[in-house]
């Protein structure tokens, strides 16, 4: 068997569920348990001595939660943790709590009541998370403090016409990096953020939901035939094509259902209207995802005059739509999904000349 490359420390109350974990992780030859908690605070004991590459992390746990212990390890021995717990399932505020804690990932623990299919298909994304969270560099890792309804006074006044618009593309790994990002948005005149994210309607929904917690801008989803609005970031899913119209100061989205949303385009798509309609007057991101759509678009953006920013591959938790953009286009700004919010806010400016 190869050399096990990532050593992994299973945290969790049940010895049955860890065991079942250390079974299935070291069923892989590049994965290796050096060590199992039954505590958070064992845990943290453990991580300083064993110096694992990942942590597997149970939510709900006596006396000291995983969500706490995520705290205390992203602040004292940060290294890549994913969550894994019954709890941790898209659409959950507590799941988005853990990715804002720090947390790259989160799975749904394997289930003795699955009949043996399901099993085998748990285990293979128990190892495949855990495989591709094991590589994000700690310094990609970010605790997320935010005040509820923090809201930012810039001292500009806000045009409701939108004028502007940064156009973002993301798809697998796109919860953490979005949380990085949209809580950090802040409104400026004239320009609205669009954002393209390949998950169901219904897990978006309970995103906006969230995110419209913490946010200083405004999170909705687009609506069909509607002017869009200075201040606000519209997300919309994989299963809807997004494109807008009109003219600077009078920019209408037009929003329907994508009848093979499993061909990716979407983002392509939105990035195309996007450099018709406002040209110059753009800001193309894209970021975390399989695949190549982005890449397109945003060379689009980038020939009419507007800017790009692509996450840094190494950053991404699937690096393909990256990896692709930065074969296709060249790039202002090519950062970790931790800098991004930096940089839109930085590039704002560039729209309004």
């Amino acid at each position: 068997m190869a050399k096990a490359l990532y050593k992994i420390l299973v945290v969790d109350d049940s010895s049955l569920i860890r065991q079942a974990i250390v079974d299935i992780i070291n069923s892989s030859d590049d994965l290796q348990v050096v060590g199992q908690a039954s505590s958070g605070a064992e845990a943290l004991a453990l991580i300083p001595k064993l110096k694992p590459d990942l942590v597997t992390l149970d939510i709900i746990m006596p006396g000291m939660n995983g969500l706490t212990t995520l705290k205390h390890i992203m602040i004292f021995s940060p290294v890549p943790t994913v969550m894994l717990s019954s709890l941790a399932q898209e659409g959950a505020d507590i799941t988005f709590d853990a990715l804002r804690y720090g947390a790259i990932d989160f799975i749904a623990k394997p289930s003795k009541l699955e009949n043996s299919e399901v099993l085998k298909n748990q285990a293979r994304q128990i190892i495949q998370k855990i495989r591709l969270a094991a590589r994000v560099k700690v310094n990609a890792i970010q605790y997320i403090r935010v005040n509820p309804k923090a809201k930012i006074e810039l001292g500009l006044p806000l045009q409701k016409a939108c004028k502007n618009i940064v156009a973002l593309g993301v798809a697998e790994g796109g919860y953490g990096t979005l949380l990085k990002i949209i809580l950090r948005l802040t409104p400026y005149p004239a320009t609205a953020y669009m954002v393209i994210f390949y998950e169901t309607s219904a897990h978006v929904d309970g995103f906006i939901k969230y995110l419209n917690q913490y946010t200083a801008v405004k999170v909705q989803r687009p609506q069909n035939n509607t002017l869009l609005e200075a201040g606000v970031c519209y997300i919309s899913s994989g299963e809807e094509y997004v494109t807008v119209h009109g003219q600077r100061g009078s920019v209408v989205s037009y929003v329907s259902p994508a009848p093979f949303s499993s061909r990716r385009g979407t983002i392509d798509m939105l990035m195309f209207s996007v450099a018709e309609t406002v040209g110059r007057y753009s800001l193309g991101v894209v970021l975390s995802g399989e695949g190549t759509d982005g890449s397109e678009g945003l060379e689009e953006i980038v020939r009419v005059g507007g800017g790009a920013i692509i996450q840094a591959p190494v950053s991404c938790l699937y690096k393909g739509m990256a990896l692709s953009a930065l074969d296709m286009c060249e790039a202002e700004v090519v950062v970790a999904d931790t800098e991004i919010a930096a940089e839109i806010v930085k590039f704002l400016p560039k729209l309004n000349f």
